[in-house]
C-alpha cells in the first residue's frame, strides 16, 4: 500500500478530512468539529487512524476544527473493529444467549416428546423472526438505506434493527408469532385474542431512547419512528386510530424504501457513523 493522502471536504455544514488510497478510494474520514474518526476499510485501520490523527493535530488551531457546538460529543473514540456494529448479523444477541444458556439437543427432544417448552425455545423463535426481517431490510441497502442489526443497549437488551435513510430513522422491533392472528391497538397488542401485550408502547419508548442517543452525538434533530414487524402471522389487524407506530408483516417493510425528503445523504452517513459505534449506546 502506498502512502495515504488526505483531502478536506466541506459541504452541508460538515467539515471532514478523508484519508484516501493512491487510487482515490476513501479508507476513512475524520470529523473536524468532533475529532471523531470513522474507518471505512478495516485492513487499513491503523494507517487511517494514525494519518488522520496527525492531520487533525496540525489543524487543531484552525477555526474549522475549533470547539464543538452544543450537542456534539467529544467522547467517542476512533471506530475500531471491536466497536463496529455494522457487521452484526440479525439476531446476534439471541444467538449468543442460545450458545451459552439454552437446553441441549437431548433435553429439547425430550421436552418435545412431552409437549413441554424447553429452555431457549422462545429465543430460537425470536432468532428466526429477526433473521427473516433482517433479510428483508438488507434488500433496501441499494436504495440508499443503512441497516444495523442487534444493537446492544444497557441492561442486557438490544435493538432488533435500526434503519437509516432518506426517509428518516426507524427503530424496528420484530415479533414472531407463527400461524397466529394479531390485533394492534393504540397501546396494546393481542395475539389470538389473548392478554394485552405492551408492544406498541414499548416500541414508542424504544424509538425515543434511540432519538436521544443519536441527537446527543449528531448535534441536529434526528427523527426516529417506531416500527413493529410481525413474522409468520396469518392475520394482522391494526385499529384506524393507531398512527404512532408503523406496523407491517415482514414482507411489507419494503414500503419504507421509497420514503425520502427527511435526511440528506450527508446526514444519513453522519447518523450511521454514530449508530454503528458500540460505545455511543453505553449510556442509552
Amino acid at each position: 500500500m502506498g502512502e495515504l493522502t488526505v483531502t478536506r471536504w466541506k459541504r452541508h455544514g460538515h467539515d471532514r478530512l478523508y484519508a484516501n488510497l493512491p487510487d482515490g478510494t476513501a479508507a476513512g474520514w475524520a470529523d473536524c468539529k468532533t475529532g471523531r474518526i470513522t474507518v471505512l476499510l478495516r485492513q487499513y485501520e491503523d494507517a487511517v487512524i494514525a494519518t488522520l490523527q496527525r492531520h487533525l493535530l496540525s489543524l487543531e488551531q484552525a477555526p474549522a476544527c475549533g470547539p464543538m457546538s452544543p450537542g456534539q460529543a467529544s467522547g467517542l473514540p476512533p471506530l475500531r473493529t471491536d466497536d463496529d456494529l455494522a457487521e452484526n448479523p440479525p439476531g446476534k444477541a439471541l444467538q449468543e444467549r442460545l450458545a451459552t444458556e439454552s437446553a441441549g439437543l437431548p433435553t429439547r427432544l425430550w421436552a418435545r416428546l412431552l409437549r413441554r417448552p424447553a429452555a431457549g425455545d422462545s429465543w430460537r423463535k425470536g432468532l428466526a423472526g429477526e433473521r427473516r426481517v433482517g433479510a428483508e431490510l438488507d434488500r433496501l441497502r441499494p436504495q440508499g438505506w443503512r441497516v444495523l442489526h442487534s444493537v446492544p443497549l444497557p441492561r442486557e437488551v438490544d435493538l432488533d434493527h435500526l434503519l437509516i435513510g432518506p426517509g428518516g430513522v426507524f427503530s424496528i422491533n420484530t415479533k414472531h408469532h407463527p400461524k397466529k392472528a394479531v390485533w394492534v391497538g393504540d397501546d396494546a397488542v393481542k395475539v389470538n385474542h389473548g392478554p394485552a401485550e405492551p408492544y406498541a408502547r414499548k416500541s414508542r419508548a424504544e424509538a425515543q431512547r434511540v432519538q436521544r442517543v443519536l441527537e446527543r452525538y449528531c448535534g441536529f434533530a434526528v427523527p426516529v419512528e417506531p416500527v413493529l414487524v410481525f413474522v409468520g402471522v396469518i392475520d394482522l389487524k391494526v385499529v384506524a386510530t393507531q398512527l404512532r407506530v408503523r406496523v407491517y408483516r415482514e414482507r411489507e417493510v419494503s414500503a419504507l424504501a421509497p420514503l425520502a425528503g427527511v435526511l440528506s445523504v450527508a446526514q444519513v452517513e453522519e447518523i450511521y457513523s454514530i449508530a454503528r459505534h458500540r460505545q455511543a449506546w453505553l449510556g442509552a
